[in-house]
């Protein structure tokens, strides 16, 4: 244990970048309420790291991130566990079967970085596509309230947890931006406290269990890595949320939506 303290020790000394990476994507989550997987994983690939170890690391540094979100709106009563429950089945097991198949399908991490970039490219510009026309999906629900889910909601995000639990697998995006308009869809008259709420409720066990997959199964986390990454983002998160009600931002996050729009469409076309 002490042997890791100092090597993380070094590690920070050495490079500083890791941690100002952690505190410039946790000052946007707590601005703009963006997930971290959908800008931490570009950034730690645009710093060099391989495919397969930025999407294993951010997965399980999204999942400590949002576990205090996910204890507020529990001490808060604002998550609707039955719908949280009805995503796990579908994702939880997707997870582990897509881990499963990576490992022993593929040899080397190098054989599947396509299926990796390409994934990553495509929840990407979703996240994007969901970040710009969320306001507009809100304000479509609220002038058409309904008091009951829609018809076959619970089979149709069983469905749609599937998706999420193998695509969350291969980049690391879309448990936040993305689950969230897929449950503002299937139960409109959810209030968006209890959207968010179940949203982050879901993406937390869903980023572990496909994390510690990446971890114990592939060896895709560098944990060195993500204790930096935290150090420079928990307080980040705790500033940015106090800062939020004084910045724009809708603006910040129509152009966090425009940079991830265009980071899709690079991944999905290299």
């Amino acid at each position: 244990m002490i042997d890791f303290l100092f090597t993380v020790l070094v590690t920070i000394y050495q490079n500083p970048l890791y941690i100002g990476a952690g505190a410039a994507v946790g000052l946007a989550i707590g601005l703009t309420g963006v997930g971290g997987g959908s800008l931490m994983t570009p950034l730690l690939i645009l710093f060099g790291f391989p495919y397969n170890v930025a999407i294993g690391t951010d997965l399980l540094y999204a999942s400590i991130t949002k576990a205090g979100g996910m204890l507020s709106h529990s001490r808060q009563k604002t998550i609707e566990w039955r719908v949280v429950a009805f995503l796990g089945l579908g994702s939880l097991p997707a997870s582990l079967i897509t881990t499963q198949f990576l490992s022993n399908v593929f040899s080397d991490s190098s054989e599947y970085e396509s299926i990796l970039t390409h994934s990553l490219g495509i929840m990407l510009v979703l996240t994007a596509l969901v970040i710009i026309f969320r306001g507009r999906l809100s304000a479509k629900e609220a002038l058409s309230p309904q008091q009951k889910p829609k018809e076959y909601a619970d089979i149709m995000v069983f469905f749609a947890g599937i998706f999420l639990g193998i695509f969350v697998t291969l980049s690391s995006v879309g448990a936040g931006a993305f689950g969230a308009a897929v449950l503002m869809l299937l139960y409109p008259y959810l209030k968006t406290v209890k959207i968010v709420g179940t949203d982050i409720s879901h993406a937390v066990p869903l980023t572990l269990i496909a994390g510690l997959g990446h971890f114990f199964i592939l060896g895709n986390v560098d944990l060195l890595l993500l204790v930096c990454l935290l150090i420079g983002s928990l307080p980040a998160i705790h500033f940015g949320t106090k800062l939020a009600a004084r910045m724009p931002s809708d603006l910040l996050q129509t152009l966090i939506a425009m940079i991830l729009l265009g980071l899709g469409i690079k991944f999905i076309v290299s």
